[in-house]
């Protein structure tokens, strides 16, 4: 697994009167294959999974991943992290999903014949075979969070980053997505109120008011999130 590092990070945000601490200094080292972060909405949960990738960005410290500084290294840091948002509509550009994996795939296939039939087979892999001519638009949920993660996936990160990637969906898809998740090869850090989930995992953090409140087996950690809810 990679080793994801966050050395004394904060984040703050500036508002009319001060600045505003989203993420107070916290010093980890998240090495486990599936860490959940899991707490109240405004914890902070999104804020330092989006770190991990730099789509937020450090206040002071620094994230590392592999050694890697998401500052300093930005571009060579998202060839191996891959996020998935919560809403699949924030990552679907493109109006057919065929389309949409294949432009995932521009720069490992920059033939567009080959690029294309790769991403039927992305498709297939998915079981997403018949909706390559599809538009986006007409999937349903599940299937658009999942057509999302196959675009993810096929650029082959060596990290996922998933931030409550089963909130907009039913009982049914949110399972189908979360078994998915828990069983790639990727090392996984999933943000989500899916406690039944978040068990499942290796490690979780519960955070609270910008703070990791809680640090340990997933299932002590959801049991202590509850007990203090």
């Amino acid at each position: 697994m990679s080793l994801i590092a966050f050395e004394q990070v904060t984040v703050r945000v500036p508002t009319h009167d001060a600045d505003l601490t989203v993420l107070h200094e916290t010093t980890l080292e998240l090495t486990e294959h599936r860490v959940a972060l899991i707490g109240p909405n405004g914890s902070g949960k999104s804020t330092l999974a989006r770190l991990v990738n730099g789509l937020v960005t450090a206040s002071t410290g620094r994230v590392l991943v592999d050694g890697l500084d998401v500052a300093r290294d930005g571009r060579e840091v998202r060839r191996r992290v891959g996020f998935v948002f919560t809403d699949p509509s924030a990552q679907l550009v493109m109006p057919t999903a065929r389309e949409d994996v294949a432009l995932s795939l521009r720069r490992t296939h920059p033939n567009k014949v080959e690029r294309l039939a790769t991403a039927d087979t992305v498709l297939a892999d998915f079981g997403l075979g018949a909706f390559g001519d599809r538009s986006v638009h007409g999937l349903s949920g599940g299937e658009r969070q999942l057509l999302a993660l196959a675009g993810v996936l096929a650029t082959g990160p060596d990290i996922l980053v998933a931030d409550e990637p089963t909130t907009l969906l039913d009982l049914g898809n949110a399972r189908r997505i979360g078994d998915l998740l828990l069983s790639l090869d990727q090392q996984v850090v999933l943000v989500t109120h899916d406690l039944e989930l978040a068990a499942r995992c290796d490690r979780a953090l519960v955070l609270r008011d910008g703070r990791v409140d809680f640090d340990g087996p997933a299932a002590d950690a959801v049991a202590h999130y509850r007990a203090t809810a």
